[in-house]
């Protein structure tokens, strides 16, 4: 059976009401369509995954261990999560979301991804807010305060300058990087998406923080458009013990 539009799930929430929907897009042949709106405002499409998936390839591709603990802040449609899985060295996730909605998708297989996301034994979905837990004293990992990891891979905010909620803005300031720095092992590496061209001032502020600090440009084909359209991926690495001496 051939369908048009079919709203699977619409919550309220403090962010204000979510909804995913799934739709066929007649500019490409029919594709099936998955799609997030917060209020009025389109938040992610299964059509533009390119950069979400670039951010795990670019973030942990710059990580040296032969085995990894990974956080992935923000889940969406489970792109970067599934890519960072894919990475064998990996052998724990925690994918912190703050919108119980979007775990739920997963955990009931309304999204493609979720049963990959679920299957995995290396894969947990936590609800907390990223940024609190960020720029607390304390770790990631709630039953092992201490615990440092090797890579965090952030994609919640629009950029570092536009924010999905305005709480989230002291994140990105010198104090808010420094502390999730401090959850990182020396050498460790801080990747984050942006939907915005690379802004100076952002990467001037990673290279206060961080030992060094690179954006790549992801471009991607955008049917809408009829052309390209393109995102930011900031790859920060923290000083290793070396240069921590």
């Amino acid at each position: 059976m051939t369908f048009d539009f079919e709203e699977l799930d619409y919550q309220e929430t403090p962010l204000g009401e979510i909804s995913l929907r799934r739709r066929a897009e007649p500019r490409l042949g029919g594709t099936i369509v998955y799609e997030v709106k917060l209020g009025d405002e389109f938040l992610m499409s299964s059509l533009f995954t390119e950069s979400e998936i670039q951010l795990a390839k670019l973030g942990l591709a710059a990580c040296e261990w032969n085995e990894l603990d990974v956080v992935v802040g923000g889940l969406g449609l489970g792109y970067t999560a599934v890519a960072a899985l894919e990475v064998s060295a990996v052998k724990s996730l925690m994918v912190i979301d703050v919108m119980e909605p979007v775990i739920n998708w997963h955990k009931k297989g309304l999204v493609p991804l979720g049963k990959t996301l679920i299957a995995d034994p290396r894969c947990s979905l936590i609800l907390e807010n990223f940024f609190e837990i960020a720029t607390a004293e304390s770790g990631f990992d709630r039953a092992d305060p201490a615990k440092l990891f090797h890579a965090v891979l952030l994609d919640i905010d629009h950029s570092p300058s536009h924010w999905l909620n305005s709480q989230n803005r002291a994140f990105y300031s010198e104090r808010g990087l420094q502390k999730l720095s401090d959850k990182l092992y020396p050498g460790g590496i801080f990747a984050l998406w942006s939907n915005d061209p690379p802004d100076a001032d952002f990467t001037e502020l990673l290279d206060s923080v961080f030992l060094s600090s690179e954006f790549h440009i992801i471009s991607f084909p955008n049917p809408y458009m009829g052309g390209e359209s393109s995102c930011t991926v900031y790859v920060a690495h923290k000083a290793s013990a070396i240069h921590n001496s």
